[in-house]
C-alpha cells in the first residue's frame, strides 16, 4: 500500500481511515439515473453538492456520464477538495492513458488514426518524444508570443467597438474565437490562416470537428420535455468520425501546407513522421489551444467585469504605470511586475478553470487524504476530480465563491499551490516529458495577462452581460469606455 502526501496545514496529521461513501446503483440503470441527474434533474454543480451533503464527504463514489454505449464503465471515485485532488497529478500512482475526455475516448478516426499526445500516459515512449517536441517548438517561437498576440488583439478591439456602435452590444465569444484561432494558427504554422485555403472558416471548422467528440459532455439547456430526445442524441452513442472528415481534412491540409518548419523540426530532430506531427499539431492547435481559449477568455472578461469600476481603476493604474516605466514597451519582465494583473488572472483560473474535470486510473492500491479523513482506492479504479469545487474549497480559500482580484498578491501568493489547472499546480509544477502539464501552460498565463494589459491601455472601464453556453461562459459587451 502506498500513500499520497498531505500538503494542507488545515488537515489533521493522521485523519481517520474511512470507507468511501456512495454507490453506483443498479447495473446499467444506476449510470443512466446519475446521467439524468447530472444533465437535467439537478445540474452539473448541484449533482456534486447534493452528494457531498448526503455523504458528508468530499470523497465519494458515483457514476459520471455518458455511460451506456459510449463508456461501458462510468464508475468513478470523486475527489472534491484541495487536499485529495492532487493525487491526480502524481503519474507514479495514477495512469492518464485515454482519460482526457473522462470515462470515454473518441475514436482515433477523428485524428487520422493516431492517438494524440494528450491521450498518452507519460509511461508511453511516444509521450516523451511528442512532449519534448512541443516544448522545443514553443521555445523557438518565444520571441513571437507578445508581438503576435498584440497584433491579434489590435484586430479584436476595433471590431468590438464597431459592434457596440452599430448594435449597442457586442458578442465577445465569436470575436474572441476568431482572434484565438488566428493567433494559434499563425504561431504554430507561420502564417495567417486567411492566407491559406481556410480563409475565415477555421474557427467554424474546428468547432464542427470538436462537437461530436465532446457531445457526450454537453447539454443545450433545452426545455425539460425535450430532455429524452437530447439525451438520446448526445449521450447514448458515439458519432462516426466520417461525418466531420471533410472539415478535418481541410484543417489538416492547411496545417500541412503551412507548417513546413514545424514539421521539419519534428522529423529532423525528433524522428516523428510529418503525418503524425501534423495530426498532433492540429490537435494541439484546435483541441488544446483553441478549445481552451474558447472557454478561458470569456471567463476572464466576465470575472474582471464583475469586479466593477474599483477593480478596473486599480488595474489600469498598475498597467499604465508599469508600461510607462518600461518606455511603452510590453515585455515579459514588465508583465511580471504587474502583481494585481497576475493575481486577477490566477483568480479567474481558480474560480472558473477552462478544463474543470480531471480523470486518472489508479496504477496501484493508494491512500488519499481529504481534510478530515483517509480513504483507500484500489488498483484499477477510476478517479475523478472537479476543479470547480477544488478551487472553491472553503478550508483553503476565504469567501471561495467570491471573485477577489487581489487574492494572490503578497502573502496571498502562497495560496497558488492550491490553484490547479492545466493538469497541475500553478505554483510549482512545470510542463515536462514526465507529467501531463499542458506544454503551453506558461503561454496561456502570458496571453491572459497581455489581454488585460492591452485592454486597459485602451479602455478605462466596461460592462457586460454574461451567461452560459455549452461548456463555458458567454459574454456580451454592453458598454466600453475609452481611456481618458
Amino acid at each position: 500500500m502506498s500513500s499520497s502526501s498531505s500538503s494542507s496545514s488545515s488537515s489533521p496529521s493522521n485523519p481517520p481511515l474511512k470507507p468511501i461513501p456512495g454507490d453506483y446503483g443498479m447495473p446499467f440503470f444506476g449510470a443512466i439515473k446519475d446521467r439524468y441527474d447530472y444533465f437535467y434533474n439537478q445540474g452539473r454543480d448541484n449533482f456534486f453538492k447534493i452528494r457531498m451533503e448526503k455523504y458528508q464527504s468530499t470523497v465519494f463514489r458515483t457514476n459520471m456520464p455518458p455511460g451506456a454505449l459510449i463508456a461501458p464503465n462510468p464508475k468513478v471515485i470523486a475527489l472534491l477538495d484541495a487536499e485529495s485532488f492532487s493525487i491526480l497529478f502524481d503519474t507514479t500512482k495514477v495512469a492518464k492513458r485515454n482519460v482526457l475526455d473522462g470515462t470515454y475516448m473518441p475514436s482515433t478516426a477523428y485524428t487520422g488514426g493516431y492517438r494524440m499526445c494528450a491521450y498518452l500516459d507519460p509511461s508511453e515512449p511516444n509521450h516523451a518524444t511528442l512532449k519534448r517536441y512541443f516544448a522545443s517548438l514553443l521555445a523557438s517561437k518565444h520571441n513571437q508570443f507578445i508581438p503576435l498576440f498584440q497584433s491579434s488583439l489590435s484586430d479584436l478591439f476595433p471590431k468590438l467597438e464597431e459592434q457596440i456602435s452599430k448594435d449597442g452590444k457586442a458578442d465577445f465569444n465569436s470575436l474572441s474565437d476568431d482572434m484565438s484561432f488566428n493567433f494559434v494558427f499563425e504561431l504554430l504554422c507561420g502564417q495567417s490562416p486567411s492566407k491559406t485555403t481556410l480563409g475565415s472558416k477555421g474557427p467554424s471548422l474546428v468547432t464542427l470537428w470538436l462537437f461530436p467528440q465532446l457531445a457526450p459532455q454537453i447539454t443545450f439547456g433545452l426545455p425539460k420535455f425535450l430532455m429524452f430526445a437530447e439525451d438520446f442524441l448526445l449521450h447514448t452513442f458515439s458519432y462516426p468520425a466520417f461525418l466531420v472528415k471533410p472539415a478535418y481534412q481541410k484543417l489538416y491540409d492547411a496545417v500541412y501546407e503551412s507548417a513546413g518548419s514545424a514539421l521539419d523540426l519534428a522529423e529532423g530532430n525528433f524522428g516523428i513522421s510529418r503525418e503524425e506531427t501534423c495530426h498532433n499539431l492540429l490537435f494541439l492547435a484546435g483541441f488544446n489551444a483553441f478549445g481552451g481559449m474558447k472557454l478561458l477568455f470569456p471567463a476572464l472578461i466576465k470575472w474582471v467585469a464583475s469586479g466593477g469600476g474599483n477593480l478596473h481603476r486599480k488595474l489600469r493604474n498598475e498597467i499604465r504605470t508599469v508600461v510607462k516605466e518600461s518606455e511603452g514597451t510590453i515585455t515579459f519582465s514588465a508583465l511580471d511586475k504587474m502583481t494585481l494583473t497576475k493575481s486577477v488572472v490566477f483568480e479567474a483560473l481558480r474560480i472558473e478553470p477552462p478544463v474543470p474535470y480531471q480523470y486518472g486510473k489508479a496504477k496501484e492500491d493508494i491512500v488519499v487524504h481529504s481534510h478530515d479523513a483517509t480513504f483507500e482506492i484500489k488498483k484499477g479504479e477510476m478517479i475523478f476530480g472537479n476543479q470547480n469545487f477544488v478551487g472553491k474549497d472553503p478550508k483553503v480559500f476565504e469567501n471561495p465563491e467570491e471573485f477577489v482580484g487581489n487574492r494572490f498578491v503578497g502573502e496571498g501568493e502562497k495560496l497558488l499551490k492550491y490553484v490547479y489547472w492545466s493538469n497541475g499546480r500553478q505554483a510549482d509544477d512545470h510542463p515536462t516529458a514526465e507529467n501531463k502539464q499542458c506544454a503551453g501552460k506558461d503561454l496561456v498565463v502570458v496571453m491572459s495577462r497581455l489581454m488585460l494589459v492591452e485592454f486597459f491601455l485602451r479602455y478605462d472601464t466596461f460592462t457586460v452581460d454574461s451567461g452560459t453556453v455549452l461548456l463555458g461562459s458567454s459574454v456580451t459587451f454592453k458598454t466600453l469606455t475609452k481611456a481618458s
